[in-house]
């Protein structure tokens, strides 16, 4: 159900090195020195959480009433509505009543119905026959018409790219395909099965380097070679075999770039989008030996198995009605709105652009605004990075979809580009300048053509573990440093300060494993919310709000696991409380007070470190509305309980101050949790509540004992902020 995920498995038994022991009490020190908060937060904004395309038939398992009212109980205000159609390369027909370019076929480009006199509930995506892409990253069982051995199929870029929709060159936005080997052989000639619309000027080019789609694992003087004969000129009309180098060219990644278009459309086409862009039919490359043989590298089939990879530009739009994936579902915006999931507060909306029109875009928030539904932020697409698309052609297609969108509803704020998560930040291959900054670049298009002010908010996905076996003890210790890093990261690419960054999607692993089904998950959960919130982020959305079950992923490791706040049985109803759950309720209700008014953040350490220097327990304060402070603890030690005091360095003259009067204390730990595998049939042999206790005159020195892997929220009267008898402005 839902997106397939690896696993890390916990390994309890491993101990982090420089452990304290538990007689020796730790220093938490809560920083107000400063005067002012670290930042600020509304509990109705900064609490969020996910909801994502399913399969077939889960909408109306899983959208019951009794899986809302428990799911609601986790204390998440606002929704992102995640967009499994954009990953999956479809069309997302966002109503399934509309009306398509070619009514009579039934095929062409569509534009859902603006209105509806139903319900909508249960909506779908269409494949793209004109796909060159491989694999995708939702079900991945599509497949690249390039080497499909079929003359008849054809990839296509897309036509929204081209001039007349740009305004620009064809040369600003070339259209590419790359061809992986597997491993590196010797290519000198190519052969282009070409359909119509043409390139009219082309290159050949080989990767001289590691890996162009992970860029972060080339060294830095790696880049994208011209062959000996690569540049093309009206070579498309031939089909012939070229030569493109003398001499053998050992390569494993080769690339076709395309700058030029021959603009014509096929024959009886009337539709101007059919002749916009480049169409190929298949693709051979391999060698021309000395008696002019021409032996083929590529491995060609209808099945991603048995082809040669391929990754492509863009993909054209156009489908067919025999393309609806019958196998995915997305919920409609009328059963998500009228669910009660939204609490009634706009909901973080997204438009398909890659994949899709602006005209059906268009039609999105014309029904959505006759409908009178809280709509405020819109996501323009979702993972271009994962999707290979250049920061420029994003750049030009959210500049379309932004001018027709605002004709609509010009307060509208529109943002991305929801990236995947990237632990070494988000790279493109580097231009003429050398620039190889994905964000940096993107905002320099739209600086470039007048259009920043369209962009007012960031958005990123954060997963921070992809490691399949490792143990979750020393990556706990890690998870920190990962996100600080990206964060600066951003900053100095140019991502502005004074617009909202948002988390829509959060949690263990982009991958489905045992640690997601374990207390690391919730230990870590709290940590991205309390880090993120603390180093500026507005709003953070955890991934897998539905209930869901364990799958196996990938099967190196015998580990089942999966992202979500509850376990469901067979028929889709809530079975029980995972602990990703527990650790949401002491976020959204014991940390935070549940009323949206505003709580401030302020820095937090812990003297209690590793031989890395890595904290081994991690603290995040925060001053609530009701004047209380409550801290929330983190004991990253799968064995070890950690006993520490609580302080506060004031502003004034450094003086020290303490948590004083009735200390309420909530904590969660294996001692309420443990998970029997057993495969897909997994389940919690003990699944309770978080433990309550109170300590009714706290001291100086009253120490706390935090168990081992555990999540502590501390709250009780203390120093009052000097920043905080200024009254709180309004939600």
């Amino acid at each position: 159900m839902i997106k397939t995920r690896c696993w890390i498995f916990p390994f309890i038994g491993i101990l982090l090195t420089g452990i304290v022991r538990a007689e020796d009490s730790g220093l938490i020190t809560v920083d107000l020195s400063s005067g002012h908060a670290a930042n600020t937060f509304l509990p109705n904004q900064a609490f969020g959480a996910g909801l994502d395309g399913l399969e077939k038939g889960d909408v109306t398992r899983l959208y019951t009433a009794d899986n809302i009212r428990q799911m609601k109980s986790a204390g998440f205000k606002p929704i992102s509505y995640r967009l499994r159609t954009e990953l999956g390369i479809e069309v997302w027909h966002w109503n399934e009543k509309g009306v398509w370019s070619n009514p009579k076929r039934q095929e062409g480009y569509w534009v859902s119905n603006d209105h509806s006199a139903q319900p909508i509930m249960v909506t779908h995506g269409y494949r793209l026959p004109r796909r060159g892409n491989t694999f995708d990253q939702a079900g991945n069982n599509g497949y690249s018409r390039l080497d499909d051995n079929d003359p008849k199929t054809f990839w296509k870029s897309n036509p929204y790219l081209d001039q007349h929709y740009t305004g620009e060159d064809n040369a600003l936005h070339p259209q590419w395909v790359v061809i992986d080997f597997g491993q590196r052989i010797d290519v000198n000639a190519a052969r282009i099965l070409w359909g119509t619309p043409y390139a009219t000027f082309y290159q050949f080019e080989y990767w001289d380097g590691v890996d162009p789609i992970y860029l972060n694992e080339n060294p830095p003087d790696s880049r994208w070679r011209l062959f000996q004969n690569g540049d093309m000129v009206d070579k498309a009309k031939t089909n012939e075999v070229l030569l493109l180098s003398q001499e053998f060219i050992s390569a494993r990644y080769v690339r076709i770039l395309l700058t030029k278009a021959s603009a014509k459309a096929p024959i009886k086409s009337r539709d101007i989008r059919d002749g916009l862009g480049y169409a190929i039919r298949e693709l051979y490359f391999g060698t021309l030996d000395d008696k002019g043989r021409f032996h083929d590298e590529i491995r060609h089939g209808k099945h991603k198995d048995k082809q040669t990879i391929i990754y492509t530009s863009s993909t054209d739009p156009w489908h067919r009605v025999s393309d609806k994936d019958p196998n995915v579902e997305q919920p409609g915006f009328d059963l998500i709105m009228r669910s009660g999931l939204s609490n009634h507060l706009p909901i973080l909306t997204p438009v398909g652009l890659l994949y899709d029109t602006p005209e059906n875009s268009a039609a999105e928030i014309r029904f959505l605004k006759s409908r009178g539904y809280p709509v405020t932020q819109i996501e323009m697409g979702e993972e271009p990075d994962g999707q290979y698309i250049t920061p420029e052609d994003y750049g030009a297609l959210y500049r379309q979809w932004a001018k027709i969108i605002h004709k609509i509803n010009p307060r509208l704020k529109l943002g991305g580009p929801g990236f995947q998560t990237d632990i070494d930040g988000w790279h493109a291959w580097p231009d003429a300048q050398g620039n190889s900054s994905w964000m940096n670049r993107f905002l320099n298009d739209l600086r470039i053509h007048h259009r920043l002010e369209d962009f007012n908010f960031f958005s990123f996905e954060w997963y921070p573990f992809d490691g399949i076996c490792d143990p979750a003890a020393p990556q706990l210790a890690k998870a920190p440093e990962l996100l600080d890093k990206v964060m600066q990261s951003l900053r100095q690419d140019g991502v502005p300060a004074n617009i909202p960054w948002i988390i829509t999607e959060y949690g263990y692993s982009a991958f489905a494993g045992r640690t997601e089904v374990e207390i690391p998950s919730a230990l870590l959960n709290a940590e991205i919310v309390g880090q993120f919130l603390s180093l500026g982020g507005h709003t953070a959305y955890l991934y897998g709000y539905q209930p869901n079950t364990p799958i196996l992923e990938p099967e190196t490791c015998d580990q089942w696991g999966n992202l979500m706040l509850f376990l469901a049985d067979d028929k889709g109803r809530i079975r029980a409380p995972m602990p990703t759950y527990y650790g949401a309720k002491l976020l959204t209700q014991a940390w935070a007070q549940p009323v949206n008014r505003l709580h401030r953040l302020y820095p937090a350490s812990s003297n209690l470190k590793n031989d890395q220097g890595q904290p081994l327990v991690t603290a995040y304060a925060v001053y609530r509305p009701d004047h209380q402070w409550a801290l929330m603890l983190i004991n990253k030690s799968p064995q070890q309980a950690q006993s520490v005091t609580i302080r506060f360095l004031q502003s004034s003259d450094k003086e020290i101050a303490f948590l004083k009067g009735k200390l309420d204390i909530f904590q969660y730990s294996p001692k309420q949790y443990a998970w029997h595998s057993q495969g897909e049939q997994g389940y919690p042999t003990r699944s309770n509540p978080p433990e309550h206790f109170t300590i009714q005159s706290a001291a100086a020195s009253t120490p706390i004992t935090l168990p081992a892997y555990s999540l502590t929220i501390v709250r009780g009267q203390g120093p009052v902020p000097g920043d905080s008898i200024h009254p709180d402005p309004a939600p």
